[in-house]
This record gives C-alpha cells, sequence and structure tokens, in this order.
C-alpha cells in the first residue's frame, strides 16, 4: 500500500502560504490549514478573534495539552481517502514529527521580508490579523517562539515571494505537480 503524503506549508504570517494552498486546491490536493483549529478554539474560548486571544490561544493549547496539539487536531480532520494533503500553517518540528508519523512528509517553505508581509496583512483583513506594527512585531516574535524559524530553515523547498503572485504561483505548481507525480 502507498503511504500518505503530507505537504508540510510554513512561512512567516503574510508570507504568501495561502497562494502554495490555493495552487494545491486547484491541482485537486486536499487543504487542512492548522490555524483553523486555533481560531475555532479562540471562538469557542472567547466568542471573538482577535491577535492577542489568537496568541493567547496558541499558548494556552500547547501548554494544556502539549507543543503538538494543533498537528494532533489537525490529522483528525483529515478524511483517511486522501493519499496526498497539504497542511499550511505548520508553526515546529514537533509538529512535523506528528506528520512524520502518519506518512512521508515534504516540508515548503515561503519567505517574504518583513516589510511586505505587513503590507500584505494589513490588506488581508483577516481575523486575527494584526493591525500595527507593533503588533505584527509580537506575532513575529511568538510565531519564532514556536519554533517556526527552525521548521523554515529546514524546508525541503523554498519559494520566495517578493515581487509577483504569477511568480510565485508558478513556483508553487512546479512543486506540487512534482511532488504529486513522484508520490503517485
Amino acid at each position: 500500500m502507498l503511504s500518505r503524503l503530507f505537504i508540510l506549508l510554513t512561512g512567516m504570517p503574510g508570507s504568501g502560504k495561502s497562494i502554495v494552498a490555493e495552487v494545491a486546491r486547484e491541482l485537486g490536493i486536499p487543504v487542512y490549514v492548522m490555524g483553523d483549529v486555533v481560531r475555532e478554539e479562540t471562538l469557542k474560548r472567547f466568542g471573538v478573534i482577535t491577535p492577542e486571544l489568537m496568541v493567547e490561544t496558541s499558548k494556552i493549547l500547547r501548554r494544556e495539552s502539549g507543543e503538538e496539539i494543533v498537528a494532533v487536531k489537525t490529522i483528525e480532520r483529515i478524511s483517511p481517502v486522501h493519499r496526498v494533503v497539504l497542511i499550511d500553517g505548520v508553526r515546529s518540528l514537533r509538529e512535523v514529527g506528528v506528520f512524520k508519523k502518519y506518512g512521508d512528509v515534504v516540508v515548503i517553505a515561503v519567505h517574504a521580508s518583513p516589510k511586505t508581509r505587513f503590507k500584505r496583512l494589513l490588506e488581508r483583513h483577516r481575523p486575527g490579523d494584526p493591525t500595527s506594527i507593533e503588533e505584527f512585531e509580537k506575532r513575529d516574535l511568538t510565531e519564532l517562539g514556536f519554533g517556526l524559524g527552525d521548521v523554515i530553515a529546514l524546508a525541503d523547498y523554498m519559494i520566495i515571494n517578493e515581487e509577483s503572485i504569477e511568480e510565485a504561483r508558478n513556483s508553487a505548481m512546479k512543486i506540487l505537480k512534482q511532488l504529486v507525480y513522484t508520490h503517485g
């Protein structure tokens, strides 16, 4: 029996992970977003989503149930019929380790400068996104504290997303097609 392939997507907030996820969906690859686990838990616990509450919920979840809890809750959501899936938002090597227990793992990191990322976050208006440079910098430090920098540094593939969306899409398409082809 062929093993499952978990394509783990990582990058700082606003780097352009959603572009890669969108390309994956176009290729028929199911996408699971780890941040959805935190957003749902934040709403359940606090009734509202703010940048501060998202960070607080992330810390609470990890403190209560271990650093791997968001990955574990994401695994629970994945349909067993899917052989290749993309997981958006891996933040630590411990989370990578969770997915390795269930199949093959490839990590794709998306990188963009802080200036570019902050501008994107202001424009997208997603619940929990920072609205000031102070919130942005604080969130970056929190993400790095979870171990995100280690995952980015050890990624199998790196997509630089500073210029056009089309360039990032093309890079994502090439990498994802190659992964699906070699795993199929």
